[in-house]
């Protein structure tokens, strides 16, 4: 970690990428991040099932891009802290030549990505530090890496709940996807309030009473919002769980969680 990126690590507070990390059983977060996690996790159980159901969701997306669209470039914005199958793995284990930009602004995040988020030979790994709400610093620094005049695979998964008036959050989305030629893809997914919202919410609370980012849950006819435009592939905006499970997927693996996916392609 650079002098820089110290001067910028607070541990006293909690960040979102590092207590994810925590939920999906990962070392990368401080004692705060582990406090807030169990709050959280002491009134909405479920939050460590939503991370895994997230992260699988994410998988078998960009392997889809990949492998069936085509798609050899990924702009992944909240990137979080690296664990396992992140966007630049599955993406070249697919294809070799893929190339992926990560996009955060945590400092630990950055120490880490540097370090992990190593590339395949024949393909690329780049790590911008930027804001989700600098869309044009995000994708003028993204033209070093990626030729914007190919398909791009844009990844926002669960960072638009951070953005606390939607119709902002929509704009965001729209400027991104503006800079990106059509046969461009968006996988998306937040959390949602509609299966078990009042334990949710109530673990949100905690959540938005001890970080400095708040998180905002969302009906999925919000979140649909964010696809107005695009062509949204089925089976459509759904629980993770159910975006194209795998055909010996059962039991816990189909189970519905509060977090909706969907993956859309601009026409």
């Amino acid at each position: 970690m650079t002098d820089r990126d110290a001067a910028k690590l607070d541990t006293s507070v909690p960040h979102s990428a590092r207590v994810w990390n925590y939920w999906l059983g990962g070392k990368d977060n401080f004692p705060v991040d582990r406090a807030v996690g169990d709050d959280f996790a002491d009134l909405y159980p479920d939050i460590t099932v939503v991370a895994r159901h997230s992260r699988a969701f994410l998988k078998r997306a960009v392997t889809f891009l990949v492998k069936e669209a085509g798609i050899r470039q990924f702009l992944d914005i909240g990137t979080g802290m690296p664990t396992a199958e992140n966007t630049h793995q599955v993406a070249q284990a697919a294809a070799g030549d893929a190339r992926i930009v990560y996009v955060d602004n945590d400092p630990l995040v950055l120490a880490h990505a540097r370090a992990l988020l190593t590339s395949t030979p024949e393909g690329r790994t780049e790590y911008i530090d930027a804001n989700l709400h600098e869309p044009a610093k995000i994708i003028a620094a993204a033209r070093g890496t990626l030729d914007l005049d190919q398909p791009v695979g844009l990844i926002l998964m669960n960072i638009l709940g951070h953005v606390p008036d939607i119709e902002q959050a929509i704009a965001i989305v729209r400027e991104l996807l503006a800079a990106l030629p059509p046969g461009s893809f968006l996988i998306t997914a937040d959390g949602t309030n509609v299966l078990d919202g009042p334990a949710f919410e109530e673990a949100i609370g905690v959540w938005n009473a001890n970080a400095p980012l708040s998180y905002h849950l969302r009906h999925p006819d919000q979140i649909a919002r964010f696809l107005d435009g695009l062509e949204v592939l089925e089976p459509g905006l759904v629980p993770c769980s159910r975006w194209r499970p795998a055909p010996d997927a059962a039991g816990e693996d189909l189970r519905e969680v509060d977090e909706y996916g969907a993956v859309a392609r601009k026409p």
